[in-house]
């Protein structure tokens, strides 16, 4: 049981304060500091700090024992790797279009691509490892994000809503075909349009958006995000492409689960984010990294309808957020202003314990104690005893538990 100190990426679309003011650092930082990572990620991993200062990388130490830091059935299912990643994600702007690979998916491309001779760091590599990428992403602040593929009658509304001569044979298409297959051959269509079709189509759909937030339209909130995206990518195809997906506004405590194939954008919040332990991703557009349409099409799952918003699943204190991913679970525990009551925290893998409010004591069995402020974790191991968890002071207090999933 022991704290961590984890490592910020500096991301250009991320905040210059919210993970400073979290960790008690000045603000604002000299540059966007999007995420806050907490695992054993090869790429920067957590550093657990000794009782008497010292650190050694999280990632040495699963390695150098992966029964003991994550239990006999974890590192057996995993192959002794640690496999989830917890974030805190912190966007001033929006992030890349995305999906990710499922499992069998994964394992295919990374086999592929390591047969073609493509280096794992290379800019046009798809697959640098062999695994999953399912996430969660729970709000902290009020968070906005595309996911999921809008129920196609409604997104015909939205596209006969901002009608120009140019779209309404794409509103045409899919009225003919309104399912998944119609989706997937306009979403297609959109993504391979030339250049110069691209560049004539997106400034009549961006007018005719101006045009519908000025009339206070039905779709003011859709058209507000399509002329925000196209205002810092003018010439991408992923602002067509996000007309078709749903556009959400999580209040804090609300989660949304992305399995694999969902395309999904993050606009504007900050949340807590679980994923698995995998860098794989296949970018639709409004970035400049790699995109690989042909393996994206591969990938994309074009089901629709309204994107599934949780709550958790609430016992007292403690609030679970259920998914079929079995890298990872995640769970929030809360306490009222004067609360102050213990509860226990046990599983049989390994844990991280996040607080993002207030601050609470953690006492292990053996009488150990670890005092947790805002913005810290603490590293417990597989090995160690079932331990409990309760507010430092009167104040609300709010703590989430990353663990392995069905292991």
């Amino acid at each position: 049981m022991e704290l961590l100190r984890n490592a910020v990426r500096p991301y250009a679309w991320g905040s210059r304060t919210t993970i400073p003011e979290l960790l008690g650092r000045p603000v604002p930082a000299p540059h966007p500091e999007a995420e806050l990572w907490m695992g054993a990620h090869p790429g920067d991993p957590s550093h657990v700090i000794g009782p008497d200062g010292t650190e050694r990388s999280l990632l040495e130490l699963v390695e150098a024992d992966p029964v003991g830091q994550l239990g006999t059935s974890c590192a057996g299912r995993w192959g002794g790797r640690l496999p989830f990643l917890l974030k805190i994600l912190a966007a001033e702007e929006p992030l890349s279009m995305q999906a990710h690979p499922s499992a069998a998916q994964a394992a295919e491309g990374y086999a592929r691509e390591e047969s073609s001779g493509i280096p794992r760091d290379a800019s046009n590599r798809n697959y640098p490892d062999p695994t999953a990428k399912p996430e969660l992403v729970c709000a902290l602040t009020e968070f906005h994000a595309l996911a999921g593929f809008r129920d196609p009658e409604r997104t015909i509304a939205l596209l006969k809503a901002i009608e120009t001569p140019g779209l309404a044979k794409y509103a045409v298409l899919l009225e003919a075909q309104p399912d998944p297959a119609g989706l997937r051959a306009l979403f297609t269509t959109w993504i391979t349009l030339p250049q110069a079709a691209l560049d004539e189509l997106l400034p009549e759909v961006l007018d005719s958006c101006v045009k519908h937030v000025r009339d206070r339209g039905e779709f003011d909130v859709e058209c507000r995000t399509i002329l925000e995206l196209g205002e810092a990518h003018p010439r991408d195809a992923g602002v067509l492409a996000a007309l078709l997906l749903n556009r959400l506004t999580l209040s804090a405590g609300e989660a949304i689960y992305l399995p694999a194939g969902n395309l999904h954008l993050y606009l504007h919040g900050t949340a807590v984010e679980i994923l698995a332990n995998s860098d794989n991703i296949l970018r639709c557009g409004l970035t400049p990294k790699h995109v690989d349409v042909p393996e994206l099409l591969r990938v994309v799952d074009f089901a629709c309808g309204e994107m599934p918003v949780q709550s958790g699943e609430r016992e007292e204190r403690l609030s679970v957020y259920r998914t079929d991913a079995p890298e990872f679970e995640l769970s929030r525990i809360e306490w009222e202003a004067g609360d102050d009551g213990e509860i226990a925290v046990h599983d049989v893998g390994p844990q991280i314990l996040l607080c993002t409010a207030g601050g609470l004591l953690v006492t292990a069995d053996d009488g150990e104690q670890v005092e947790l402020r805002r913005g810290q974790s603490v590293w417990l191991p597989a090995a160690d005893p079932a331990v409990l968890v309760r507010p430092l002071s009167g104040e609300r207090t709010q703590v989430f538990r990353a663990t392995a999933g069905t292991c």
